[in-house]
């Protein structure tokens, strides 16, 4: 049995949720700072390992277009660094949208910290990729 990671990778910070070990729910597990670089990949390690992760799930921001902007190209560049895991990218447009809202309907004040946006758009990754892969 093992769990499933997402990541929403920002310029800034990352946001991580974890699947259970039925692969049906998401769950919201903490945000890290990007930088540095190979401090934040020690810190998804760790958090995979102690989880027994082997799938992460990475948010690839696409343009509406479907087009692949620099955000884009900036995760798969950060994704390419990860080892050791299978990496599943999958569509995240309009996600931190979609956060906030689910966040404000929580009545969860995310405007002295961001990170909290960016959880809740890991969570909703990661609900994509349960929902349309059903587990498997």
């Amino acid at each position: 049995m093992y769990k499933v990671m997402a990541l929403d990778i920002g310029t800034k910070r990352i946001g991580i949720a974890l699947s259970d070990y039925l692969l049906m729910l998401a769950n919201g597990h903490c945000y890290i700072s990007r930088n540095p670089e190979e401090k934040a990949l020690d810190e998804i390690y760790k958090i995979a390992n102690q989880n027994n992760v082997k799938k992460i799930v990475i948010g690839l921001p696409l343009n509406m277009d479907d087009s692949e902007g620099f955000q884009a190209r900036d995760c798969k560049d950060f994704a390419d660094k990860i080892q050791g895991y299978e990496i599943i990218f999958e569509d995240e447009r309009l996600t931190s949208n979609q956060a906030e809202e689910n966040l404000r309907n929580r009545k969860i004040d995310f405007k002295k910290d961001k990170g909290l946006v960016d959880i809740e758009s890991a969570c909703i990754i990661l609900e994509q990729y349960l929902s349309r892969t059903k587990g498997k």
